[in-house]
């Protein structure tokens, strides 16, 4: 059992709030996944050419300004980083091999990349939703869209790395509620096509498949019809791209799903408990989406 909730925002207006409402309804599933937590919180203050790569590091003792000095000695392009504990966020325009070899260079401090993109910040760790949330500060973030999750691990350990969402490319994260029975295999056919996994993690295959279909030209509606198609399982997923936004339930919708749509906002959860604080809701369309039934909105 775990708990999903997502925030869509369509009025700019709300944005300066996504983080408060969006700490507070990821709280709210503090029930169905106490192990661990993670979430993507997309906004619009990465420069244009620049990308933001959310970076874990072995500790608290992490020196980032040496990590962003590394990157900028191989690169010669000036980095902006934001750092919080164990945790950064790299702002840079240099390049993809640039970063990873500047990331190299800093191993001493055992950076791991945890998503890239032109929008998104990913932080996951391990401990209550709350908890997590005021650490890096959450409430007061602000941005157009966020993905949470919070974890009770059945099928693998209590990791940060196995902590949802996962990111399997620029911009794209993947939350997931129950189990697929046959990730071993889609596991080998990923690995087949070149894409390999990096944890044990079942959900981590789903986010992979997903970015390689998507690699291939799929748009994320598309990629989410050859889920339904390829996973077993009994599975609510929701995932979101820069401008996009997707939900789908698998063939025997057993794990739930609610959604609240308004003019201001789209909001996800497994729980309407996790939607009842949010402004306007009692005049939001409130459903719960059918089986196989994928929705999908556009920012």
């Amino acid at each position: 059992m775990c708990g999903i909730v997502g925030l869509l925002v369509r009025d700019r207006a709300l944005e300066a709030d996504l983080g408060r409402h969006f700490a507070a309804m990821l709280e709210e599933m503090t029930a169905r996944g106490p192990d661990s937590s993670g979430m993507a919180i997309y906004d619009r203050d990465v420069p244009q050419g620049s990308l933001r790569w959310s970076l874990r590091g072995g500790g608290v003792t992490t020196d980032w300004a040496a990590v962003g000095a590394a990157v900028e000695a191989e690169s010669g392009v000036l980095t902006q980083l934001e750092a919080i504990d164990d945790v950064a966020f790299l702002v840079t325009a240099a390049s993809r091999e640039a970063v990873h070899e500047g990331l190299r260079l800093a191993a001493d401090e055992q950076i791991t990349v945890v998503g890239v993109g032109r929008a998104m910040k990913l932080i996951k760790d391990v401990g209550l939703p709350r908890e997590i949330c005021e650490h890096y500060n959450v409430p007061a973030m602000t941005g157009y869209m966020a993905l949470g999750h919070t974890r009770m691990a059945t099928e693998s350990a209590v990791t940060t790395d196995g902590a949802h969402p996962f990111s399997p490319s620029n911009d794209l994260a993947l939350v997931h509620n129950g189990s697929f029975s046959n990730h071993a295999s889609i596991r080998r056919q990923l690995l087949d096509a070149g894409v390999a996994c990096l944890t044990d993690n079942d959900t981590e295959v789903a986010a992979q498949f997903i970015g390689y279909r998507m690699g291939q030209g799929d748009d994320l509606e598309e990629a989410m019809r050859h889920v339904l198609k390829e996973f077993d399982g009994f599975f609510t997923l929701v995932v979101s791209a820069e401008r996009s936004f997707s939900v789908v339930r698998d063939a025997f919708a057993c794990k739930p799903m609610v959604i609240a749509e308004t003019d201001a906002y789209v909001a996800v959860a497994s729980e309407y408990h996790a939607l009842a604080g949010l402004p306007g809701i009692d005049d939001a369309r409130v459903f719960e989406p059918h089986p196989e039934e994928i929705h999908t909105w556009i920012v």
